[in-house]
C-alpha cells in the first residue's frame, strides 16, 4: 500500500471512531475513544509513511 493510502485509510478509520464518539449518546468509557484513536495512529507502518511523506521521499 502507498503511503498516501495508508495515510488516507487511517485518517477514515480516525473519523469513524470521532463520528462515533460525538454522538448524541451517554459516554461512559471516554478512555477506549483515546485508546482506538492512538491505536490507528501510532502504528508503525503509519508513521513511517507520513515520516517519509513529510520528508517529500
Amino acid at each position: 500500500m502507498r503511503d498516501e493510502e495508508l495515510a488516507a485509510k487511517a485518517l477514515g478509520e480516525a473519523q469513524r471512531i470521532l463520528e462515533e464518539y460525538l454522538k448524541p449518546l451517554p459516554r461512559t468509557n471516554e478512555r477506549v475513544i483515546l485508546d482506538q484513536l492512538v491505536e490507528v495512529l501510532e502504528r508503525p507502518d503509519l508513521l513511517v509513511a507520513v515520516s517519509r511523506m513529510q520528508h517529500g521521499r
